[in-house]
């Protein structure tokens, strides 16, 4: 009997198995700046060392390209994933002269499709198993130990982005603080301004339309054409209204990056509420009714929790697409993991832009997991609770 074909599978070793053999798994640079040298896993590590990580690729694109159980195949992936993030750090120390300076060793391509291949190895794995919420976000603290372990080893330590950081380590944090405290910021406030907001529109059908429309003129506006409209109207505000300025408003910096997110947050925001209000089961209402209970309470304790998982749904879209929104404050001044990317574009250095673009994929991602999380396990307690 022939082993059966995993169809997902089929990909991923093909993905995996084009770049073992023709793409480049790190590079070697004069400096930070030049280009440099492309190197293979064989040339990038030392002989055992790479002959022992194509084995085990090998291995794992066997078992990925066959239909195995979804464990097997998550252990596989997660074997893969650190032995390819530990070889990147041998490979720095491999590649770089000794008592040179200068030299930087970067990932190349193939190291970023390696780790895809198997970072989708695992989501599949993990999406078959269909884990509960709880055993998601132990997967996700589990990840972020071991990535962690790997920083705080100093295993990457001669890699190119983490030369770039340990220079700008205390620039790094105040802006990762800035950038978390737009997305976050951005997010509570359209929360808190679109929610009733949604109500009302709920309530009011006349209202939907035109705040639902205005809300989607808004979206269609390019975020770098938004962050530059309303530098006028805030610069104007913090010159002619006291004490303004005081408070942090101008025409550049945090206030209208805030304001721009602000208003890109509240189209997910009110659609999902008046969404989620509007899939309350009319049976829930009648009976909410038949008992006594008043529009507000009613609102309170039977439409908005049954809507909940819907308005959580609305949340996630807001905070991942705010965390990636956040990036082009920096080009008003705004500041966050966007002031690294776009140094690094202007100075040809790569490792800088990635300094600024890894970290906020890691929070968009993390932020989706732990969101996706909490909706799913909003929505089981929900139907452990209605009758049958």
């Amino acid at each position: 009997m022939r082993p059966a074909v995993d169809k997902l599978g089929v990909v991923i070793a093909f993905i995996a198995g084009a770049t073992l053999v023709f793409a480049p798994f790190a590079v070697l640079k004069p400096n930070r700046i030049l280009q440099g040298q492309a190197k293979s896993i064989l040339e990038a590590l030392p002989a055992l060392a790479g002959w022992g990580l194509a084995a085990l690729l090998v291995v794992a694109i066997a078992i990925a390209l066959l239909r195995t159980r979804p464990a097997f195949r998550l252990v596989v992936a997660a074997i893969a994933l650190v032995a390819i993030l530990t070889a990147i750090g041998l490979s720095a120390t491999f590649l770089t002269p000794a008592g040179n300076s200068y030299a930087r060793v970067s990932p190349a391509s193939g190291f970023w499709l390696l780790l895809f291949a198997f970072a989708l190895l695992a989501a599949d794995a993990i999406a078959r198993l269909a884990p509960p919420p709880w055993l998601r976000l132990v997967l996700l603290a589990v990840t972020a130990a071991i990535l962690a372990v790997f920083l705080i080893s100093g295993l990457w330590s001669g890699l190119s982005i983490m030369k770039e950081f340990s220079g700008r380590a205390d620039v790094f944090w105040a802006e990762a603080t800035k950038h978390v405290m737009l997305a976050l910021g951005s997010l509570v406030a359209a929360t808190l301004i679109g929610l009733p907001l949604g109500i009302l529109c709920h309530r009011i059908p006349a209202m939907r339309d035109a705040v639902l429309n205005t809300l989607n003129l808004v979206q269609t506006i390019p975020s770098i054409a938004l962050f530059g409209i309303l530098i006028a109207p805030l610069a104007w505000i913090a010159a002619t209204v006291p004490g303004a300025a005081a408070i942090g408003i101008r025409g550049i910096g945090l206030a209208p990056a805030f304001v721009a997110l602000f208003l890109y947050s509240l189209l997910p925001v009110v659609s999902n509420t008046v969404l989620g209000l509007a899939g309350v089961p009319r049976d829930a209402n009648d009976a909410a009714r038949g008992i006594g209970m008043t529009d507000r309470q009613r609102l309170v304790q039977v439409e908005l929790p049954l809507a909940l998982p819907v308005i959580l749904t609305g949340i996630r879209i807001v905070l991942v697409q705010n965390i990636g929104l956040a990036t082009i404050a920096a080009l008003i001044g705004g500041g966050g993991f966007g002031v690294f990317v776009f140094q690094g574009i202007g100075q040809t250095a790569m490792d800088l832009v990635l300094l600024g673009a890894v970290p906020t994929v890691t929070l968009a991602f993390a932020s989706a997991v732990i969101l996706d999380a909490l909706i799913d396990m909003n929505t089981t307690t929900k139907s452990r609770v209605e009758p049958a």
